[in-house]
């Protein structure tokens, strides 16, 4: 702890009089209570400092452990309330109150004064009327949690937009550091914050970087602006001395939040290997040991009334938060992602006495939930991602049944966002994709609120919806674990977050928990082999597969996607036959009198769909096995902005994608399994010009099998979104090739597209450069004769010039779908409900702009038949299912210039593409004239 001052700041000469009068006088009570006479301890003889009293106070609160005073559900206003702050009644709401482990829902009202919750349930008509100017909000069946708690984000220190002096998220100056605060980077201008609010995030705990064993502490903060606009204040229970102000010593002390990190990050950064972390992590507890031995003799002589020669308190403020590690006043949370790491940390643990809070990230904890029980102390949480993994080494055995096991075997599961790595302000839907994949739902929606919250120490304020709790709720839209999910409201301390909130009216079937699917043989062959078990179909044996109950069939025609069948209202499910990868009868009666005496499989959806199959389009897809591995990938094509190309490569090359294709990654696996089985990658570059892009099947063993490659060469690349060189040069380079100023390949390329014949695809963020490209257009068009083909790719601020895009006839693949003002020239974002009516989708296409959705990294290919059902419920009935279906199908088949349609189909079972009942159980290939089983 920092040294405690025995007054407060500013105090006057009398009060110091006063405080020095009240020491002696504590002192002849403290001399007292140890057993020994004034006489026989003369201040002649022994040699009692002024102080000892405080001394004493300071020596026995060494071992008291945080938390908070027992009368604190007794306070009648939040240390955190507003003067002025009216009180509110959330009426007619159904209440998750996170108690009886997440099971508890009551149908009633919230009522919140003071910046704290004063009634949950049926609130008594005379308790409410001893409210004047009570705001009412009527949830109108709505339902109602806690506010949603991060327990792993960079919000403030890893700041957005990305500038440079707005990350302070990792120290380089040392292995261990845990003197360092995050709170000392705390920025109070990130855009992320109103972002994260809007997605239902009250609080937050904001975390130092991985680059070090012991990065430094971190701090706890609720996300509403404050009155003061400083760090501090958006800080909950700050440690009492942080500000040097006086400490009660009857109060017990508050946790305090703690970073390390093992495994890769830290040998990455220092050059290093596991044994030299593990060893400055012994180093550092070790000296932690030293100075606690030391604090705990000179305490030990103190309390027995040895005062002669005992000096000061031996504080070291350099090691005092790790010396409180020792002590179980530090919540630890450990990056350690491997089985070798958690071993690392748990054996560390035991050596130096110590708990760790929670694992984050932890990628094998599934494999080793025993492992974590040996850990000293209380057994550690595991706060995760749902479904990002595989993007190092250390992440490839990531699984999404993870936290369904880790639950089974009793840990508590938390999911985070790792902000900005994940955007917090989706942090719900982690726990809702999470909840898919078999963790219950009260357990599921508690992993963002109320587990959290227990785990960081705060969870007699925070996480639940009790009386005399902090007033941090949110009203939702739909129910939390439903697709889609957005607040109607946010309430922190009790004070309305969103100003006239736009909300999106959900289908009644929103309303309810998910009915998650079947997933027990996939668990079942994860744990069998250690994380990786085989993910390639399996073919249907029979060259006729019928599908059975059958709600709904979307099918393409021409350019467009139709529903060309669905059970109606009190109707019957549908049947559909398919031979030889052809569907060859769909709907009821007729195929009712197909012969079944022949071999046919048959599959029963269950109330569940088939529909075109979808693209992965905008990763490294097909080209990485593992992002972070540079053996595993295709690597980084030259940048001829910035040099000459090899003279090996002749004059003007072009790098084509299909030539660096790699098949059967997992990433491309697992995106075959959910629905997209096509995936179209550019040659990975960081420059001006990328090269061809490729399609291929995401399902395909390798290069030569049937229909492996869709189509060799699709569009052409480039980015314009950078500023070295200059974006002018890049715009003038750009013009000089339209204009035929290249020989060579890439001389032909762009004479195609100076025909406009071939797609080119711009990566582009600004409006301000999609201006000057629009305008460049129209330049080169007037010289072609010709429309060009282009199309923006990126496009965070494409909504701002939506009208001009659609006149000038250019295409956009808006990635990511759900945008964040991650740079500068992305900053100017169209969020989305509850913050603007719009989202970027309907907005372009009210223009009559053909739009897609792209995705950044490659493992979120399973994740894109979410996406598009996401940005169509956004999207307030401006979009049907059949237009949702061809963000990610036709719209990209066109705009990247496709010379034939993918083919293949997609049957779930139990629901449909679009929401979070239905599993992918099949994929039906007319061209391959099969049916693959998943």
């Amino acid at each position: 702890m920092d040294k405690v001052l025995p007054q407060r700041q500013g105090a006057t000469r009398s009060t110091i009089f006063r405080s020095l009068l009240a020491s002696v006088l504590l002192t002849i009570v403290v001399v007292t209570s140890l057993g020994l006479s004034i006489e026989h301890t003369s201040f002649a003889r022994t040699k009692v400092p002024i102080n000892a009293a405080h001394i004493v106070q300071q020596c026995r609160a060494l071992h008291i452990l945080p938390g908070p005073p027992k009368n604190f559900h007794q306070r009648s206003e939040s240390d955190r309330f507003v003067s002025g702050t009216p009180p509110t009644l959330i009426r007619n709401a159904t209440i998750w109150t996170g108690r009886v482990s997440g099971h508890e829902v009551l149908i009633g009202d919230v009522l919140v004064d003071k910046g704290i919750i004063q009634d949950v349930g049926k609130i008594k008509e005379s308790v409410l009327k001893a409210y004047k100017d009570l705001a009412i909000v009527d949830a109108g069946g709505a339902w109602v949690t806690p506010g949603i708690v991060d327990i792993h984000s960079h919000l403030g220190v890893d700041s957005a937009p990305e500038l440079k002096g707005a990350s302070d998220t990792n120290s380089l100056k040392g292995l261990v550091l845990p003197w360092l605060r995050s709170l000392d980077g705390l920025n109070t201008h990130d855009d992320a914050y109103r972002l994260s609010i809007s997605g239902g995030v009250t609080t937050a705990n904001v975390l130092p970087g991985s680059a070090d064993a012991i990065g430094g502490q971190a701090f706890t903060i609720k996300l509403r602006p404050t009155k003061e606009r400083s760090s501090s204040a958006m800080v909950i229970e700050p440690p009492y001395t942080l500000n040097g102000t006086f400490v009660d010593p009857s109060l017990p002390p508050r946790w305090r939040q703690m970073k390390h990190a093992c495994g890769e990050n830290p040998s990455r950064v220092y050059s290093g290997t596991r044994m030299d972390t593990i060893w400055a992590f012994r180093q550092g507890y070790d000296k932690a040991r030293e100075v606690k031995a030391t604090q705990d003799t000179y305490c030990a002589k103190a309390l027995r009334g040895e005062w002669n020669g005992l000096g000061d308190f031996p504080e070291n403020l350099q090691w005092e938060a790790l010396v409180d590690v020792l002590r179980g006043r530090v919540k630890i949370h450990n990056h350690c992602y491997e089985a070798v790491d958690l071993d690392g940390i748990v054996r560390l643990t035991n050596e130096f006495k110590f708990s760790i809070a929670a694992f984050h990230h932890a990628h094998e904890t599934y494999l080793v939930p025993d492992l974590l029980k040996k850990a000293y102390g209380t057994t550690p949480a595991v706060a995760l991602f749902a479904t990002n993994a595989r993007y190092k080494r250390e992440a490839y055995r990531g699984s999404e049944y993870a936290p369904r096991i880790l639950a089974e075997n009793g840990l508590k599961v938390i999911l985070k966002s790792d902000h900005p790595v994940l955007n917090s302000r989706h942090l719900l839907y982690e726990a809702q994709q999470a909840h898919y994949y078999g963790l219950p739902a009260n357990l599921a929606i508690a992993s963002v609120t109320s587990t959290p919250a227990t785990v960081l120490g705060y969870d007699h304020r925070i996480g639940f919806l009790k009386p005399g709790y902090d007033a941090d709720v949110v009203v939702w839209d739909s129910h939390p674990l439903a697709l889609g999910a957005a607040p109607k409201q946010v309430f922190i301390d009790g004070i309305a977050q969103l100003e006239d909130p736009h909300v999106s009216k959900k289908p009644e079937q929103f309303q309810h928990a998910p009915k998650t699917p079947d997933f027990s043989k996939e668990i079942k062959e994860t744990l069998k082999y250690d994380g990786l078990p085989p993910l390639e179909a399996k073919k249907a044996n029979t060259d006729v597969v019928i599908f059975k109950n059958v709600d709904s069939v979307f099918l393409k025609k021409g350019s467009v996607i139709e529903e060309a069948f669905s059970v109606a209202e009190g109707g019957s499910s549908g049947v559909v036959i398919v031979e030889r990868g052809k569907i060859v009868c769909m709907g009821t009666s007729p195929c009712s009198n197909f012969p079944d005496d022949r071999n046919v499989h048959t599959i029963d959806l269950e109330g569940g769909s088939i529909s075109p199959s979808l693209i992965s389009y905008g990763s490294h897809l097909g080209l990485h096995h593992i992002d972070g591995e540079s053996t595993t990938n295709d690597g980084k094509v030259y940048n001829p902005l910035k040099g000459d190309p090899p003279s090996v490569l002749g004059v003007g090359p072009v790098i084509r994608a299909v030539d660096g294709l790699q098949f059967a990654t997992r990433d491309a696996l697992l995106g075959y399994r959910s629905g997209a089985t096509v995936g179209v990658t550019a040659p990975s570059s960081s420059g001006f010009l990328a090269g061809l892009s490729t399609a291929f099947n995401t399902g395909s063993p390798h290069k030569l099998a049937s229909s492996a490659v869709l189509q060799d060469d699709v569009a052409l690349h480039i980015s314009i979104d950078s500023s070295s060189p200059s974006v002018s040069t890049h715009i003038a380079a750009l013009r000089n090739l339209l204009k035929g100023g290249e020989e060579g390949a890439l001389g032909e390329l762009f004479k195609q597209v100076f025909e406009g014949t071939l797609p080119l695809v711009i990566n582009v963020q600004s409006a301000d450069i999609m201006a000057t490209l629009i305008n460049l257009k129209k330049e080169i068009e007037e010289l072609s004769g010709t429309d060009l083909q282009f199309v923006f790719e990126g496009a965070n601020e494409a909504h701002l010039l939506a009208k001009e895009i659609g006149e000038a006839g250019v295409g956009v693949i808006l990635n990511p779908s759900r945008p964040f003002p991650g740079t500068w020239k992305s900053r100017r974002i169209l969020p989305g409900p509850p913050l603007t009516q719009q989202n970027a989708v309907a907005a372009l296409i009210a223009h009559n702009v053909t739009v897609g959705i792209g995705i950044e990294e490659q493992w979120s290919s399973r994740n894109i038949r979410f996406d598009i059902a996401w940005a169509a419920l956004e999207a307030n009935g401006a979009l049907s299912k059949s237009d949702a279906i061809a963000l990610a199908s036709v719209n990209l088949e066109r705009l990247l210039g496709f010379r034939r349609s993918v083919t293949d189909l997609v049957a779930t079972k139990g629901g449909s593409l679009f929401d979070f009942e239905g599993k992918v159980v099949s994929v039906i290939s007319p061209e391959r004239g099969v049916v693959d089983l998943i």
